[in-house]
């Protein structure tokens, strides 16, 4: 999204710019086919392919097409025909300059990105690009002359609760990139949010939010001390199949919550995609640590649901400290939601529910 706002800016003043794209790679290589750069007449760029290596030659390279006018295919690395310019890799790269993209197919690829829905780009060899929203079959590959590149929305992380942890959480997705939504009967967090200029809004009462909608490609995570704001909005968002479900609290935390998310009317498949305690690393009493914690569970989720830009069928298990393991698979029917059940040994783990043990946690869920 920003290398398409990158070039519909620089078509705003005036200035032509390239859509570099990475088409093919052999051995080794620091991005996979599909990956943009682009690059401004003035030699101004956002993107990269090898994290230094070419960088300098394809901005060089644009300028040259910028110039010439006509796209070109070129080879970097093994097999080139620049002999100087090597990848540390010991790979190959070939890259597709695009000159001055039609201005109305990136604001067409804008649009649908921004619609939250997937986008393919087809570019040919001679320069052509079209943009159009994404069938749900589409995949990266090269046909005939054409490369075909398939781009997801955005994450976006949904955050749900409130005290410190919420804040961390929020802080540290931001600076990841995600899209960040939150919700929270704490003022001071829904306004230090907006501030922030994240979407924010406050829950005045427990129960399902109007208006609240996420898709494929959102995780939810709640974050709530007093678990009874939990159940509604939980119903909520799994009716609506996002691809991660966390929550906070201990193991017995979790069990209580499985069992409230049953007697309110939701299936078992349903409750057991709500993964919890959440996060990578069990045992933190630090709300810092925990939203890293978290933010890496999720966007391991994200990678493996969005890898090769294919829905990953198979299961895959994570092992961590504290007896634990959890098994997450995609449910049934063909949902894109992540499932999970859980095995722990409970003795030994301890999560966000023993921030109680201090007096400064007990006053503040006493004042929310």
């Amino acid at each position: 999204m920003t290398i398409l706002r990158f070039l519909r800016d620089c078509a705003e003043r005036g200035e032509p710019a390239a859509l570099v794209t990475l088409t093919d790679v052999t051995g080794s290589a620091a991005r996979a086919p599909g990956e943009h750069m682009a690059v401004a007449e003035s030699g101004r760029s956002i993107g990269s392919f090898s994290g230094g290596c070419v960088e300098a030659a394809v901005i060089a390279e644009a300028q040259e097409v910028l110039t010439d006018g006509r796209a070109r295919h070129v080879r970097y690395g093994d097999g080139s025909r620049y002999i100087d310019i090597r990848l540390p890799c010991g790979g190959g790269i070939d890259l597709l300059f695009t000159p001055v993209p039609d201005r109305r197919q990136i604001d067409c690829a804008i649009a649908v990105l921004e619609r939250r829905d997937p986008l393919t780009l087809q570019l040919t060899v001679d320069g052509g690009l079209v943009a159009a929203r994404s069938d749900k079959d589409d995949r990266t590959h090269r046909r005939d002359t054409a490369v075909i590149v398939r781009h997801d929305p955005v994450l976006r992380l949904l955050v749900m609760g409130h005290g410190a942890e919420p804040a961390a959480m929020r802080d540290i997705a931001r600076a990841y990139g995600a899209d960040v939504m939150l919700l929270s009967p704490q003022v001071s967090l829904v306004e230090e949010a907006r501030e922030k200029g994240m979407s924010a809004e406050r829950l005045r009462f427990v129960g399902r939010v109007d208006g609240l909608m996420v898709d494929s490609w959102t995780a939810v995570v709640t974050l709530f001390h007093d678990h009874d704001w939990e159940t509604p909005l939980l119903l909520q968002v799994l009716e609506q199949r996002p691809f991660f479900v966390g929550a906070m609290g201990s193991m017995r935390t979790h069990l209580e919550r499985q069992r409230r998310l049953l007697e309110a009317g939701a299936s078992p498949s349903d409750i057991a995609r709500v993964i919890g305690p959440v996060g990578l690393i069990k045992a933190t009493r630090d709300p810092q640590t925990l939203a890293l914690s978290i933010m890496a569970q999720v966007v391991q989720a994200f990678e493996a649901a969005t890898a090769s830009n294919e829905r990953r069928e198979a299961s895959f298990a994570m092992s961590h400290s504290h007896g634990s393991i959890e098994y997450h698979a995609r449910s049934e029917h063909g949902s894109d939601a992540l499932q999970s059940s859980t095995i722990f040994d409970v003795d030994q783990t301890l999560t966000a529910d023993a921030r109680f043990d201090r007096k400064e946690d007990q006053a503040h869920a006493q004042r929310i």
